[in-house]
Protein backbone atom coordinates (compact mmCIF):
# COMPACT_ATOMS: atom_id res chain seq x y z
CA UNK A 1 0.00 0.00 0.00
CA UNK A 2 1.06 3.62 -1.08
CA UNK A 3 1.05 6.21 1.85
CA UNK A 4 0.06 9.26 0.34
CA UNK A 5 -1.69 11.12 2.25
CA UNK A 6 -1.73 10.50 6.60
CA UNK A 7 -4.60 12.10 8.99
CA UNK A 8 -3.40 12.96 12.73
CA UNK A 9 -5.33 14.25 15.45
CA UNK A 10 -4.57 14.84 19.22
CA UNK A 11 -7.32 13.73 22.12
CA UNK A 12 -8.24 13.36 25.47
CA UNK A 13 -6.77 15.54 28.17
CA UNK A 14 -4.21 17.86 26.79
CA UNK A 15 -0.44 17.51 28.21
CA UNK A 16 2.89 18.12 27.79
CA UNK A 17 4.56 16.87 24.31
CA UNK A 18 1.98 16.51 22.15
CA UNK A 19 3.15 19.50 19.87
CA UNK A 20 6.64 17.57 19.56
CA UNK A 21 4.77 14.07 18.40
CA UNK A 22 2.74 16.25 15.80
CA UNK A 23 6.14 17.86 14.79
CA UNK A 24 7.72 14.41 14.91
CA UNK A 25 5.35 12.65 13.12
CA UNK A 26 4.54 15.50 10.76
CA UNK A 27 8.72 16.06 9.17
CA UNK A 28 8.93 12.41 9.06
CA UNK A 29 6.24 12.35 6.79
CA UNK A 30 6.74 15.20 5.01
CA UNK A 31 10.22 14.04 4.43
CA UNK A 32 8.77 11.00 2.40
CA UNK A 33 6.34 13.11 0.40
CA UNK A 34 3.27 12.48 2.22
CA UNK A 35 0.39 14.92 2.71
CA UNK A 36 -0.59 15.47 6.24
CA UNK A 37 -4.02 16.57 7.73
CA UNK A 38 -4.43 17.69 11.47
CA UNK A 39 -7.84 17.15 12.37
CA UNK A 40 -9.16 19.57 14.98
CA UNK A 41 -10.69 19.01 18.02
CA UNK A 42 -9.53 15.28 18.48
CA UNK A 43 -12.32 12.76 16.95
CA UNK A 44 -14.34 15.74 16.99
CA UNK A 45 -12.63 16.81 13.74
CA UNK A 46 -13.25 14.06 12.05
CA UNK A 47 -17.08 14.24 12.85
CA UNK A 48 -17.52 17.84 11.49
CA UNK A 49 -14.26 17.41 8.91
CA UNK A 50 -12.96 19.85 10.48
CA UNK A 51 -8.75 19.77 9.47
CA UNK A 52 -5.53 21.86 8.85
CA UNK A 53 -2.77 20.84 5.89
CA UNK A 54 0.21 20.62 8.12
CA UNK A 55 3.27 22.08 7.24
CA UNK A 56 6.98 22.57 8.01
CA UNK A 57 6.33 25.83 8.96
CA UNK A 58 3.35 24.92 10.61
CA UNK A 59 5.01 22.91 13.47
CA UNK A 60 8.18 24.74 13.26
CA UNK A 61 9.20 26.01 16.96
CA UNK A 62 5.99 24.01 18.36
CA UNK A 63 9.11 21.39 20.03
CA UNK A 64 8.95 23.26 23.32
CA UNK A 65 5.26 24.43 23.12
CA UNK A 66 2.70 22.82 25.77
CA UNK A 67 -0.71 21.86 24.59
CA UNK A 68 -1.64 20.88 20.82
CA UNK A 69 -1.84 23.46 18.02
CA UNK A 70 -4.86 21.06 16.73
CA UNK A 71 -6.81 21.23 20.07
CA UNK A 72 -8.15 18.01 21.64
CA UNK A 73 -11.25 17.07 23.14
CA UNK A 74 -12.46 14.15 25.72
CA UNK A 75 -15.77 14.73 24.92
CA UNK A 76 -16.25 14.23 21.59
CA UNK A 77 -17.02 10.24 21.58
CA UNK A 78 -18.15 9.78 18.03
CA UNK A 79 -19.21 6.62 19.31
CA UNK A 80 -22.15 8.22 22.14
CA UNK A 81 -21.83 11.53 20.54
CA UNK A 82 -23.58 14.54 22.74
CA UNK A 83 -22.22 17.85 20.97
CA UNK A 84 -24.72 20.20 19.15
CA UNK A 85 -25.94 19.91 16.69
CA UNK A 86 -26.06 16.64 16.19
CA UNK A 87 -26.57 15.00 19.37
CA UNK A 88 -27.50 16.20 23.16
CA UNK A 89 -26.51 14.50 26.54
CA UNK A 90 -29.96 13.28 26.22
CA UNK A 91 -29.40 12.07 22.93
CA UNK A 92 -26.39 10.88 21.93
CA UNK A 93 -25.37 9.26 18.57
CA UNK A 94 -23.38 7.37 17.14
CA UNK A 95 -21.26 8.95 14.40
CA UNK A 96 -18.73 6.86 13.35
CA UNK A 97 -20.30 6.17 10.16
CA UNK A 98 -19.52 10.02 9.48
CA UNK A 99 -16.37 9.93 10.65
CA UNK A 100 -15.70 6.33 7.94
CA UNK A 101 -17.47 8.55 5.43
CA UNK A 102 -15.27 11.94 6.43
CA UNK A 103 -12.02 9.73 6.11
CA UNK A 104 -12.68 8.06 2.52
CA UNK A 105 -13.74 11.30 1.58
CA UNK A 106 -10.39 12.98 2.26
CA UNK A 107 -8.56 10.51 0.54
CA UNK A 108 -6.45 9.57 3.96
CA UNK A 109 -4.55 6.51 3.81
CA UNK A 110 -3.65 5.81 7.56
CA UNK A 111 -4.72 7.71 10.29
CA UNK A 112 -2.26 8.54 13.92
CA UNK A 113 -4.54 8.82 17.12
CA UNK A 114 -2.58 10.38 20.09
CA UNK A 115 -4.46 10.00 23.27
CA UNK A 116 -4.46 7.86 26.12
CA UNK A 117 -6.82 4.92 27.76
CA UNK A 118 -10.47 6.85 26.03
CA UNK A 119 -8.79 7.65 22.84
CA UNK A 120 -7.08 3.71 22.50
CA UNK A 121 -10.14 2.49 23.05
CA UNK A 122 -12.30 4.17 20.18
CA UNK A 123 -9.28 3.77 18.01
CA UNK A 124 -9.58 -0.02 18.97
CA UNK A 125 -13.54 0.63 18.02
CA UNK A 126 -12.50 2.39 14.39
CA UNK A 127 -9.57 -0.31 13.82
CA UNK A 128 -12.57 -3.36 14.14
CA UNK A 129 -14.55 -1.54 11.36
CA UNK A 130 -11.59 -1.27 8.88
CA UNK A 131 -9.70 2.59 9.68
CA UNK A 132 -6.06 1.24 9.08
CA UNK A 133 -4.86 3.50 12.84
CA UNK A 134 -1.55 3.80 14.37
CA UNK A 135 -1.95 5.01 17.97
CA UNK A 136 0.29 7.20 20.02
CA UNK A 137 -0.10 6.57 24.19
CA UNK A 138 -0.51 9.66 25.85
CA UNK A 139 -1.18 10.45 29.56
CA UNK A 140 0.12 12.08 32.53
CA UNK A 141 -1.30 9.65 34.39
CA UNK A 142 0.89 6.73 32.96
CA UNK A 143 -1.85 4.44 33.51
CA UNK A 144 -1.11 2.43 30.51
CA UNK A 145 0.79 -1.18 31.04
CA UNK A 146 1.74 -1.74 27.38
CA UNK A 147 4.39 0.70 27.41
CA UNK A 148 6.91 1.84 30.32
CA UNK A 149 6.14 5.36 30.20
CA UNK A 150 4.02 7.65 28.62
CA UNK A 151 4.97 11.30 27.52
CA UNK A 152 3.66 14.02 29.75
CA UNK A 153 4.49 12.03 32.99
CA UNK A 154 7.68 13.17 33.41
CA UNK A 155 6.34 16.87 33.13
CA UNK A 156 3.50 16.40 35.06
CA UNK A 157 5.08 15.10 38.22
CA UNK A 158 7.95 17.56 37.73
CA UNK A 159 5.44 20.01 38.43
CA UNK A 160 4.14 18.40 41.05
CA UNK A 161 7.47 17.96 42.89
CA UNK A 162 8.28 21.61 42.86
CA UNK A 163 4.94 22.56 44.32
CA UNK A 164 5.71 20.24 47.00
CA UNK A 165 8.83 21.63 47.22
CA UNK A 166 7.47 25.06 47.36
CA UNK A 167 4.25 23.81 49.95
CA UNK A 168 7.26 22.81 52.37
CA UNK A 169 8.23 26.57 53.64
CA UNK A 170 4.38 27.90 54.00
CA UNK A 171 3.33 24.39 56.11
CA UNK A 172 6.38 25.13 58.29
CA UNK A 173 6.10 28.53 59.03
CA UNK A 174 2.64 28.51 59.93
CA UNK A 175 2.70 25.02 61.59
CA UNK A 176 0.27 23.71 59.28
CA UNK A 177 -0.72 20.56 57.69
CA UNK A 178 -0.86 21.25 53.75
CA UNK A 179 -2.84 18.46 52.23
CA UNK A 180 -1.42 18.50 47.78
CA UNK A 181 -3.90 16.98 45.69
CA UNK A 182 -2.83 15.50 42.33
CA UNK A 183 -4.29 14.22 39.09
CA UNK A 184 -3.71 10.65 38.08
CA UNK A 185 -7.25 8.98 37.85
CA UNK A 186 -7.11 5.59 39.31
CA UNK A 187 -3.29 5.34 39.44
CA UNK A 188 -1.38 6.87 42.33
CA UNK A 189 2.29 7.33 40.08
CA UNK A 190 2.18 11.09 40.04
CA UNK A 191 0.95 11.26 43.78
CA UNK A 192 4.09 8.76 44.92
CA UNK A 193 6.91 9.32 43.12
CA UNK A 194 5.87 13.28 43.51
CA UNK A 195 5.85 12.36 47.57
CA UNK A 196 9.08 10.25 47.55
CA UNK A 197 10.76 13.38 45.31
CA UNK A 198 9.07 15.82 47.11
CA UNK A 199 9.72 14.38 50.88
CA UNK A 200 5.85 14.19 51.50
CA UNK A 201 5.06 12.52 55.01
CA UNK A 202 1.84 10.70 53.70
CA UNK A 203 0.96 9.64 50.15
CA UNK A 204 -2.74 8.65 49.35
CA UNK A 205 -3.15 6.48 46.42
CA UNK A 206 -6.16 4.75 44.55
CA UNK A 207 -4.67 1.07 45.37
CA UNK A 208 -3.58 1.11 49.09
CA UNK A 209 -7.00 2.76 50.85
CA UNK A 210 -6.29 4.96 53.70
CA UNK A 211 -7.74 5.24 56.74
CA UNK A 212 -9.14 8.48 58.90
CA UNK A 213 -7.22 7.28 62.30
CA UNK A 214 -4.18 6.38 60.87
CA UNK A 215 -3.16 9.44 59.20
CA UNK A 216 -4.83 11.22 62.40
CA UNK A 217 -2.34 9.37 64.67
CA UNK A 218 0.73 9.90 62.31
CA UNK A 219 0.29 13.39 62.41
CA UNK A 220 -0.04 13.41 66.00
CA UNK A 221 3.07 11.46 66.62
CA UNK A 222 5.32 13.82 64.02
CA UNK A 223 4.07 16.22 66.67
CA UNK A 224 4.90 15.11 69.68
CA UNK A 225 8.33 14.57 68.08
CA UNK A 226 8.55 18.42 67.47
CA UNK A 227 7.59 18.30 64.22
CA UNK A 228 5.46 21.27 63.64
CA UNK A 229 4.30 20.47 60.10
CA UNK A 230 3.38 17.79 57.58
CA UNK A 231 2.74 17.20 54.18
CA UNK A 232 0.18 14.64 52.81
CA UNK A 233 0.03 13.64 48.83
CA UNK A 234 -3.48 12.94 47.95
CA UNK A 235 -3.99 11.55 44.27
CA UNK A 236 -7.41 12.63 43.38
CA UNK A 237 -8.43 8.76 42.99
CA UNK A 238 -7.37 8.09 46.55
CA UNK A 239 -10.31 6.06 48.60
CA UNK A 240 -10.88 4.84 51.81
CA UNK A 241 -11.55 1.72 53.70
CA UNK A 242 -14.76 1.86 52.87
CA UNK A 243 -14.42 2.83 48.71
CA UNK A 244 -15.42 5.70 48.63
CA UNK A 245 -13.82 8.36 46.63
CA UNK A 246 -14.13 12.27 45.97
CA UNK A 247 -16.33 12.90 42.88
CA UNK A 248 -16.29 16.20 41.59
CA UNK A 249 -19.01 15.83 39.35
CA UNK A 250 -20.04 13.70 36.19
CA UNK A 251 -20.13 14.23 32.12
CA UNK A 252 -22.26 12.56 29.74
CA UNK A 253 -20.65 11.28 26.50
CA UNK A 254 -16.84 11.47 28.02
CA UNK A 255 -15.25 7.83 27.89
CA UNK A 256 -14.90 8.40 31.61
CA UNK A 257 -17.67 10.34 32.71
CA UNK A 258 -16.59 10.23 36.11
CA UNK A 259 -14.80 13.78 37.21
CA UNK A 260 -13.02 12.88 40.48
CA UNK A 261 -11.30 15.93 42.76
CA UNK A 262 -12.06 17.02 46.25
CA UNK A 263 -9.96 14.58 47.80
CA UNK A 264 -7.79 17.15 49.63
CA UNK A 265 -10.65 19.65 51.16
CA UNK A 266 -12.28 16.47 52.55
CA UNK A 267 -9.16 15.43 54.07
CA UNK A 268 -7.60 18.68 55.12
CA UNK A 269 -11.02 19.01 56.99
CA UNK A 270 -10.96 16.00 58.58
CA UNK A 271 -7.58 16.42 60.07
CA UNK A 272 -8.30 19.90 61.27
CA UNK A 273 -11.76 19.24 63.20
CA UNK A 274 -9.90 15.60 65.00
CA UNK A 275 -5.98 17.33 65.97
CA UNK A 276 -7.09 21.09 66.13
CA UNK A 277 -3.70 21.73 63.99
CA UNK A 278 -4.55 24.20 60.58
CA UNK A 279 -4.83 22.47 57.58
CA UNK A 280 -4.86 23.70 53.86
CA UNK A 281 -5.31 22.19 50.91
CA UNK A 282 -3.72 22.89 47.50
CA UNK A 283 -5.68 21.71 44.55
CA UNK A 284 -2.90 21.07 41.47
CA UNK A 285 -5.31 20.48 38.78
CA UNK A 286 -4.54 21.66 35.53
CA UNK A 287 -1.17 22.97 35.97
CA UNK A 288 -0.05 19.64 35.75
CA UNK A 289 -0.80 19.20 32.40
CA UNK A 290 -0.16 22.58 30.81
CA UNK A 291 3.24 24.46 29.99
CA UNK A 292 6.61 23.86 28.38
CA UNK A 293 7.47 19.68 28.16
CA UNK A 294 10.78 18.51 30.26
CA UNK A 295 13.61 17.54 27.83
CA UNK A 296 12.70 14.02 28.81
CA UNK A 297 9.01 14.21 27.31
CA UNK A 298 10.89 16.46 24.68
CA UNK A 299 12.77 13.41 23.70
CA UNK A 300 10.52 10.62 24.52
CA UNK A 301 7.69 12.53 22.58
CA UNK A 302 10.03 13.12 19.47
CA UNK A 303 11.11 9.45 19.54
CA UNK A 304 6.91 8.30 19.79
CA UNK A 305 6.12 10.48 16.88
CA UNK A 306 8.77 9.62 14.13
CA UNK A 307 7.98 5.44 14.95
CA UNK A 308 4.55 6.34 14.58
CA UNK A 309 5.05 7.56 11.44
CA UNK A 310 7.77 4.69 10.29
CA UNK A 311 4.72 1.74 11.57
CA UNK A 312 2.29 3.28 9.07
CA UNK A 313 5.07 3.05 6.30
CA UNK A 314 5.22 -0.64 7.87
CA UNK A 315 1.50 -1.16 7.44
CA UNK A 316 1.37 -1.90 10.87
CA UNK A 317 -2.34 -1.13 11.45
CA UNK A 318 -4.07 -1.83 14.72
CA UNK A 319 -1.15 -0.95 16.71
CA UNK A 320 0.68 1.32 19.36
CA UNK A 321 3.90 2.76 19.70
CA UNK A 322 5.54 1.56 23.02
CA UNK A 323 8.34 2.68 24.68
CA UNK A 324 10.39 -0.26 26.41
CA UNK A 325 13.75 -0.32 28.08
CA UNK A 326 14.50 2.84 26.52
CA UNK A 327 14.27 1.67 22.62
CA UNK A 328 10.76 2.10 20.58
CA UNK A 329 8.90 -0.83 19.89
CA UNK A 330 5.10 -1.38 18.90
CA UNK A 331 1.94 -3.51 20.50
CA UNK A 332 -1.25 -4.34 19.67
CA UNK A 333 -3.93 -1.34 20.63
CA UNK A 334 -6.49 -4.25 21.92
CA UNK A 335 -3.61 -5.27 24.75
CA UNK A 336 -1.99 -1.99 25.26
CA UNK A 337 -5.86 -1.19 26.61
CA UNK A 338 -6.41 -4.41 28.79
CA UNK A 339 -4.94 -3.77 31.99
CA UNK A 340 -4.13 -0.07 33.52
CA UNK A 341 -1.15 -0.16 34.51
CA UNK A 342 -1.21 0.77 38.26
CA UNK A 343 1.32 1.11 41.29
CA UNK A 344 2.02 -2.57 43.06
CA UNK A 345 1.21 -1.97 47.02
CA UNK A 346 3.97 -4.67 47.68
CA UNK A 347 6.39 -3.06 44.70
CA UNK A 348 9.67 -1.59 45.32
CA UNK A 349 8.63 2.05 45.41
CA UNK A 350 6.37 1.55 47.77
CA UNK A 351 8.77 -0.03 49.91
CA UNK A 352 11.25 2.42 49.74
CA UNK A 353 8.40 5.17 50.36
CA UNK A 354 8.08 3.29 53.89
CA UNK A 355 11.64 2.97 54.72
CA UNK A 356 12.64 6.16 54.64
CA UNK A 357 9.38 6.95 56.90
CA UNK A 358 6.73 7.79 54.96
CA UNK A 359 3.32 6.51 55.43
CA UNK A 360 0.17 5.61 53.15
CA UNK A 361 -2.29 6.34 56.17
CA UNK A 362 -3.00 2.32 55.67
CA UNK A 363 -4.00 0.17 58.29
CA UNK A 364 -2.22 -2.80 56.54
CA UNK A 365 0.65 -0.90 54.54
CA UNK A 366 1.50 1.60 56.81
Amino acid sequence: MTIKRIGILTAGGDCPGLNAVVRAVSKNALSHGIEVLGFKNGFDGLVRNEFIHITNENVSGILTLGGTILGSSNIANPFNYTLAPFGTPEKPRNMSSVVLHNFKENRVDALITIGGDGTLHMSQQFVEMGMPIVAVPKTIDNDLSATDQTFGFDSALHIATEAIDRLHTTAQSHHRVMIVETMGRYAGWIALRSAIAGGGDIVLIPEIPYNDEVIVNYIQRRKDRGKTFSIVVAAEGAKNEQGEQAVARTVAGSTDSIRLGGISSKISDMIESKTGIESRACVLGHTQRGGTPTAFDRWLSTLYGAKALDMVLEGKFGYMAAFHKFAMDEVKISDAIANLKRVDPHGAEVKAALEVGMSFGSREIG
